[in-house]
């Protein structure tokens, strides 16, 4: 027996596939395919907070964008380059100093991204029924799902 993917909630391995209160033996299994799944709360939220994320990590740069082209217009009228240089560079090696502190937020979009932004069910025809095994909003978790299930059945096709 080959153990494709476990997890706490789904084991798939050459003989059978386990999820959702359902055992499936793989023998059984004529066609798998998957489909896109009414979108929950979940999704939503982590959709909503993606965009609040990007508009957080959006505006520093766009007000520090600002305040560099109203410093350089107040320079040139009162012709005082020496001060607004300074300046420019103390907020130069701030902005320098804080980006290692961006790898948090990054991190949390990145993972945003890999969980998707819908949900995602697996299905198989056993039996001539079809039978739904998983349903999860996680991308990530269900493309490893997919394709072991994909190479199960594959494997279990293939003469030995």
């Amino acid at each position: 027996m080959t153990l494709y993917y476990r997890d706490d909630a789904v084991q798939v391995t050459s003989e059978s596939i386990r999820a959702g209160g359902h055992t499936v033996r793989i023998a059984d299994v004529t066609y798998v395919w998957h489909a896109r799944g009414a979108t929950t709360m979940a999704v939503r939220g982590r959709v909503l907070g993606r965009g609040v994320l990007v508009l957080l990590l959006s505006l520093p740069p766009l007000v520090a964008l600002v305040c560099v082209v109203s410093l350089v217009y107040s320079a040139q009228d009162r012709g005082d380059w020496k001060l607004a240089l300074v300046v420019l560079a103390a907020c130069a090696v701030a902005a320098l100093a804080l980006i290692p502190f961006l790898e948090l937020p990054l991190g949390w979009l990145d993972r945003s991204y890999e969980r998707g932004n819908r949900v995602h069910e697996l299905w198989v025809q056993h039996h001539g029924a079809e039978v739904m095994l998983v349903r999860t909003p996680d991308a990530l978790r269900f493309g490893q799902i997919y394709r072991a299930v994909q190479r199960a059945v594959e494997q279990q096709g293939e003469p030995r």
